[in-house]
């Protein structure tokens, strides 16, 4: 299915990630939340990475989250992957389109 999205946009010094999701490299979903975070932010800083920026240069970040219960295991992932300062974050519980337990997207300045 062709899904009608960019995965990135550059405006100026400003790059758009489009949402990332926890797919592991052989495509498959993994069942937890810590092993689908490290694979979303994995997959944002190979995106980075292809435009010349790492996880330094966000400076903003949306998360959704399906379960609240995952917020801890998210956190802890989540604080061990970016540095600090950390970027700006917005996490949001709600449904997602497909059985994922996270998405990512962030706004990344460079």
């Amino acid at each position: 299915m062709s899904i009608p999205l960019s995965k990135t946009r550059r405006i100026g010094s400003t790059l758009y990630l489009s949402g990332e999701l926890g797919f592991a490299t052989d495509g498959t979903m993994p069942k937890g939340i810590t092993a689908q975070t490290e694979n979303c932010i994995d997959a944002i800083a190979k995106t980075l990475a292809s435009e010349g920026l790492n996880l330094s240069n966000v400076v903003s970040a949306t998360c959704y989250l399906t379960d609240p219960a995952d917020f801890a295991g998210f956190n802890a992932v989540y604080s061990a992957k970016f540095p600090q300062p950390y970027p700006v974050r917005t996490t949001i519980g709600c449904a997602l389109m497909i059985d994922a337990k996270v998405e990512i997207t962030v706004i990344a300045e460079g």
